[in-house]
């Protein structure tokens, strides 16, 4: 194999596709960026056996071929070499030559041969196409509420689903709940689908914040292909049935809440500071009312903290303990002024709403007093 390509070109490929290399696996070759050549130039592979990314670059090729390059290693070394173009070389025992201006290395690599193929979706009938700003904005808004449990499986990832016009993305952890919705016109397919939350944290650092720019993403039975153009973003989808949103959200709520959303983030954002810095840090954020007002207030050894803000109550009074960690994250993704926060009692989870329609849902449990 021989090339030559751009050195940004290359190293923003390599940072791309790294993103699906694993970092701890038992197999050396996991470990590894597959590089190979096509007709109009690179591509470079990252595949961790769940999810697998490929970028692909233009590039003077020379001779054919394929390589496996140490990821790390070879990630670090594209990234120190001059701004000029990237020479490189393989020979029959997989070592590459690499040349940049007068920088010149030869390192190891391996045979392309063990390297695990990355799945196909042959039916290019079942596919969709949505704005990257869209995707990645829903998925930004309810990424953070993934679970990390890895014995609650399904909960590691998010549910994505349509019933033909309005595409839902869900997050659960089994302590709150982030669910965000787009209307996507009329004839979108029906879907439902269960992705891990790790590939798409990856694939939101990719998309891109254009209005105008699309992704396609082809589906099977079994995996998700999100097609960018220059990147592709293959992951294993997780089998088993999601929560029900519908059936942990409240349809009468006790009391209601109508209050600005910065108002209610920057008072919670103070609790925090007398929260956190505790040897007690799981104290909780207490929310309650007092006819005219909800007052955020904070009790811990740094001292107290009350603050009202000024709100449309209706219904009943309330005297709730929170997370403050669980109702910054929400309130952080917020993307309206106002906001309507519903409650069911004081043993019941809160729900935070856009004042109109259901663009987003943040459910959260309260802590037990």
């Amino acid at each position: 194999m021989k090339f030559s390509c751009s050195k940004d070109t290359l190293s923003d490929a390599v940072s791309t596709v790294q993103r699906a290399v694993s970092s701890n696996s038992t197999v050396p070759i996991l470990s590894g960026i597959l590089i190979e050549t096509t007709d109009n130039g690179i591509k470079l592979t990252g595949y961790d056996l769940q999810t697998g990314i490929e970028a692909f670059i233009d590039a003077d090729v020379k001779e054919k071929g394929s390589v496996v390059v140490l990821s790390k290693f070879f990630g670090d070394l594209v990234k120190k070499l001059p701004d000029e173009m990237v020479d490189i070389e393989t020979d029959s025992n997989f070592s590459l030559k690499v040349s940049c201006a007068n920088s010149k290395f030869k390192i190891n690599g391996l045979d392309s041969e063990p390297f695990p193929k990355i799945p196909v979706i042959d039916n290019a009938d079942s596919k969709l196409v949505v704005s990257q700003k869209i995707l990645k904005d829903m998925i930004n808004h309810t990424n953070f509420a993934v679970s990390k449990d890895a014995a609650r499986r399904v909960l590691t990832g998010s549910n994505l689903t349509s019933d033909g016009h309005i595409m839902s993305l869900v997050s659960v952890d089994g302590f709150r709940m982030a669910v965000n919705r787009a209307d996507m016109g009329q004839d979108f397919p029906v879907i439902n689908y269960i992705v891990p939350g790790k590939t798409l944290s990856e694939i939101a650092k990719i998309l891109s914040d254009e209005e105008d720019s699309e992704i396609v993403i082809y589906m099977s039975s079994q995996h998700l292909l999100f097609d960018m153009g220059d990147v592709r973003i293959i992951s294993r989808l997780i089998d088993g049935d999601f929560i029900n949103v519908d059936s942990i959200i409240s349809k009468n709520p006790t009391s209601v809440v109508t209050c600005d959303c910065k108002a209610v983030l920057s008072a919670c954002d103070r609790a925090a500071l007398i929260i956190m810095n505790t040897e007690k840090s799981q104290s909780p954020v207490q929310l309650h009312s007092d006819g005219s007002d909800i007052i955020v207030s904070a009790r811990t050894e740094n001292g107290i903290m009350d603050e009202p803000i000024d709100a449309e109550i209706e219904g009943a009074s309330f005297d709730i303990d929170f997370n403050v960690k669980f109702l910054l994250d929400a309130l952080k993704n917020v993307t309206c002024d106002k906001i309507r926060i519903e409650f069911s009692g004081n043993q019941g989870p809160c729900l935070i709403k856009p004042v109109e329609g259901e663009e987003f849902i943040y459910l959260i449990l309260p802590v037990r007093r």
